[in-house]
């Protein structure tokens, strides 16, 4: 390829379902320019040469010089995300034989060579490349060469891998140079790691890490950047940065992140996790230390990365042992003593950044702090398809579908999501499997593959461990499974619904949503489904506590118990935090006498989280109760509980629709009148309804226990068993307590469902 015929072309990232795939996306006027055909095989030279097949490029793209090439192939050719690279058309060669090997040290393979000829038909390959035994998904207008027979790669990957990606190292090629395997290539598999010919490293990369966008950037930014383009900053006259700190919840992907940004830079990685530099004699801590930097001086570019840093560099006032107090006091003067331009760079990773020493979180150590966050359900996605990338899929799985169910899942949890899965489909199948074959036969091969159902019973072992501390489900309440109610419900769609799925309309008005909502009512109208069926409509978390959850008989814990449960909240937002029977955990304050007054404390702590400095982005407080006058007034101003909602005896309509849905499974004969019912159930409960519906199966059973219709005599016994839980005193006196907190709050803001961002105070 000369410089006449090549473009230079910028580099970009691929989508998630090219990884592996070994194709480039290019512009269609770059595809005319080289004289190729889509489908036909490019040359890519960046820091040693490469090469892919072409295809057109994604919509957004169109116009943009760019190139889009996957993790693999950047490291193949030696180039990152924004550097330049030459194209051209490709000379290929027909391969008559090919070594390929595992690409990592600690892999052994089994299986047949020859059986890799299908996955690689028409693939280009050059010796020192690194390919991937990803399962590729059959996409619409893709040629068949490309994305070889389903069947015959699950058999592939059961067979030679397991139930994983595998990547593999291509160890050399006859004849040398760019070649293309056909049916007539001899492949010869080695079982171990092999040195290849043109060795160069490639590990974790960018298509590795899902849901992490806004962190890859600021990433990129202070780390690769500094490493590549010195330069760039000598001549804007600043020192690049000497260190960033990760910081989020566990698993959530920040080791991964340094790694990868240290595999795309080409540098010299040094990991060290926390305890294993701590000696048992005197200055030998400090000595570890000194040499980790000192190496990394020596092999700049490098990437230094301190693994759960807050086990060796806690805050020097809060320990006692001296040796902790030296290693941080070691640690700033190695932090300050890198050069500028030495082209070392210190990650720190901590779930717990305020248990840091604050000297080592200022500018000139740690100039900049990146929240690794929890996925949102895009980036969960993304998680899910890379953890599915080399799995044998049945069609019935929907990863959409699962990326929506996952709420508050890290990227660790994904993954045990992904394995726990296929060990589902392993014991699914091991009747099966003859465990005493040497070589377990084909046909058991072929249908070993991951189906939907075996997600589904994954997901009932794995919980979320961003969450795990506090209670937190995923419900499965929808709107028609609440009857009636069309008044309050209309309110919490809008206040709640709408926020978290729509929050741009709010920005674009200039207003703020509500940040709580008070629903209260007589026992048994329906509070608590409601709350559940705005969190799984808003396609958000659901937390639930109540006040034994929270409360303690330790001074200042029940405190820290609400700090940590909004803390976790905000975590994971978008989220609704469900506080039942709320007048037992924050009651009217000055009521007690003498201390320790836990809940006047409790009351001060839940005031300052909803309406205090932190903000609740993405977070919202239904409290429901029975009894809203034992509430402390506080509670009650627009700012912390906005919208007031009361949650009333259903009507007659409300009645009929909640019979309905109760007995939506039950088989009623014809004379069943749930009209007739709806009628006669005046002040009848959500709770009372259902009560009548179980008393009516009860009573068909207790009949005839083979019954397979239930008609309208059970129903009647059951009416005469059943009685309403409000009386029409307590539905007055409710109906005056509305009447009251309506003219206390002026139902304009409750009309709506939120309020403006104006003083509330």
């Amino acid at each position: 390829m000369t410089e006449e015929d090549s473009l230079r072309l910028q580099v970009a990232g691929a989508n998630e379902r090219d990884v592996g795939k070994g194709t480039a996306r290019i512009n269609k006027n770059v595809i005319e320019e080289l004289g190729i055909r889509q489908g036909d095989v490019i040359e890519i030279h960046g820091q040693r040469t490469t090469a892919a097949i072409a295809l057109p490029p994604y919509p957004e793209d169109e116009g943009l010089p760019i190139i889009r090439l996957d993790g693999l192939i950047r490291a193949n050719a030696g180039v990152s995300m924004g550097d330049r690279v030459q194209v051209g058309a490709a000379e290929t060669k027909p391969a008559k034989k090919v070594v390929l090997g595992p690409a990592q040290e600690n892999l052994r393979l089994q299986g047949s060579g020859q059986a890799l000829l299908r996955t690689l038909l028409e693939r280009p390959l050059v010796a020192g490349d690194v390919v991937s035994t990803s399962v590729y998904r059959r996409e619409p207008g893709m040629n068949q060469s490309q994305f070889p027979d389903e069947v015959f790669r699950r058999f592939f990957q059961q067979r030679a891998f397991g139930l994983q990606e595998i990547r593999l190292q291509v160890i050399s090629t006859k004849p040398r140079g760019i070649v293309r395997v056909t049916q007539d290539t001899e492949i010869e598999l080695s079982p171990e790691y092999v040195e290849p010919e043109e060795s160069h490293r490639v590990d974790v990369t960018y298509d590795d890490i899902g849901g992490l966008g806004d962190a890859i950037g600021q990433v990129r930014e202070m780390i690769e950047l500094p490493l590549k383009q010195p330069a760039l900053f000598q001549r804007l006259g600043i020192d690049p940065p000497k260190g960033v700190l990760l910081h989020g919840p566990p698993g959530t992907g920040k080791t991964l992140l340094a790694r990868a940004v240290a595999n795309e830079s080409d540098a010299a990685f040094y990991h060290i996790a926390g305890p294993e530099i701590m000696g048992r004699y005197y200055g030998e801590s400090e000595e570890r230390l000194r040499e980790i930097f000192e190496e990394a001086q020596n092999n700049s570019p490098a990437v230094i990365f301190f693994d759960e840093i807050d086990s060796i560099a806690p805050k020097r006032e809060q320990v006692t042992g001296e040796t902790e107090r030296r290693v941080v006091a070691q640690l700033l003067t190695l932090m300050d003593g890198l050069e500028p331009r030495q082209n070392v760079v210190v990650v720190a990773a901590t779930n717990r950044p305020d248990a840091v020493d604050e000297a080592l979180r200022r500018p000139g150590r740690f100039d900049r702090e990146i929240v690794i966050g929890v996925p949102d359900q895009e980036g969960r996605n993304q998680i899910l398809n890379i953890h599915t990338r080399g799995m044998p899929l049945d069609e019935d799985v929907n990863v959409d579908e699962l990326s929506h169910k996952t709420y508050g899942f890290v990227g660790a949890d994904l993954a045990a999501l992904a394995r726990e899965a296929a060990i589902e489909a392993l014991r699914r199948n091991l009747p099966n499997i003859d465990l005493d074959e040497e070589e377990l036969a084909p046909e058991v091969l072929e249908n070993l593959f991951v189906t939907n159902e075996d997600f589904h019973d994954a997901l009932r072992r794995i919980q979320p461990s961003a969450l795990r501390e506090i209670m937190i489900q995923v419900p499965d309440v929808h709107w028609d499974d609440i009857g009636g109610l069309d008044q309050a419900k209309q309110q919490l769609r809008e206040g709640i619904e709408l926020p978290l799925q729509q929050p741009e309309a709010f920005r674009r008005v200039g207003i703020r949503p509500a940040k709580g909502f008070l629903l209260y009512g007589p026992p048994g109208t329906g509070k608590t489904l409601m709350a559940k069926a705005v969190a799984r409509e808003a396609e958000a978390n659901f937390v639930s506590t109540k006040s034994s959850d929270l409360l303690s008989k330790w001074y200042g814990e029940s405190e820290q118990q609400i700090a940590r449960l909004f803390n976790r909240a905000r975590q994971v937002a978008p989220t609704v935090i469900f506080i039942d029977e709320i007048d037992s955990l924050a009651p009217q304050r000055g009521g007690g006498l003498g201390e320790p007054a836990v809940t006047e404390r409790v009351v001060n702590t839940l005031l300052a989280e909803m309406d205090g400095l932190e903000g609740m982005d993405g977070v919202v407080v239904v409290g429901a109760t029975n009894r809203p006058t034992l509430l402390d007034p506080a509670l009650l101003r627009p700012g912390r509980f906005d919208e007031v909602v009361y949650v009333p005896v259903p009507e007659e309509e409300g009645r009929l629709k909640i019979l309905q849905i109760h007995t939506e499974k039950m088989p009623l004969a014809d004379d069943v009148d749930l009209a007739a019912l709806a009628s006669r159930t005046q002040g009848f409960t959500g709770a009372d309804l259902e009560n009548l519906v179980r008393r009516a199966g009860l009573n068909a059973l207790r009949a005839n226990l083979e019954a397979d219709k239930v008609s309208m005599d059970v129903f009647e016994q059951a009416l005469e068993q059943s009685h309403p839980s409000v009386t029409p005193e307590m539905e007055s006196e409710y109906e005056q307590m509305h009447d009251k907190l309506k003219q206390e709050n002026p139902g304009g803001r409750r009309q709506l469902g939120f309020s403006t961002g104006a003083s509330e105070e």
